[in-house]
């Protein structure tokens, strides 16, 4: 995408997502990588509204991640994973909504990140939090291979619809 279009899709996204996230007053986010949709301008308006925003802290690939809290403008250091992240010091959260990174999705609500389980180890941790897949529409496939330990999303956001899972 030309950066014109990329910040066109992401207004889009954010968009679709906005009038999803609810009462949640502490929601985590991420910063994104490459070409990962970019929650950046959500999480900003949110933090403008006063709800907290925590982006995670990798501690390894086999620690869970920590969920810190983040405002625009906070020093960003390098991680474990050389992902820029806040401070090790900052207040730990508990997240009451993820918007969540992936590289792929399913209509079923299946997800796919970067193969560590970082996520899902997240998610586990804290099992009351909505978990919002955040991604292009071109990041949807048909299936996805499973693991006992995925846990699948309670919707997706993309540029052109909000997708939740169909009732049988």
């Amino acid at each position: 995408m030309s950066p014109e279009e990329r910040a066109e899709k992401t207004q889009a996204l954010c968009a679709q997502l906005y009038p999803h996230i609810g009462d949640a007053r502490v929601v985590a986010g991420y910063l994104a990588l490459g070409d990962e949709a970019d929650p950046a301008p959500l999480l900003e308006r949110l933090a403008a509204e006063g709800r907290e925003i925590a982006l995670p802290i990798v501690i390894s690939r086999k620690h869970p991640l920590k969920f810190v809290k983040w405002r625009a403008g906070d020093p960003l250091q390098p991680g474990q994973l050389g992902v820029l992240q806040p401070s090790p010091n900052a207040p730990e959260l508990v997240p009451e909504l993820f918007i969540t990174p992936l590289t792929g999705f399913t209509r079923a609500m299946g997800r796919i990140g970067q193969g560590a389980a970082h996520y899902d180890r997240a998610f586990a941790a804290h099992p009351a939090a909505r978990r919002i897949g955040f991604a292009w529409s071109v990041q949807e496939v048909d299936t996805l291979p499973a693991d006992p330990w995925d846990a699948p999303l309670h919707a997706v956001a993309t540029e052109r619809e909000w997708i939740e899972p169909v009732s049988s």
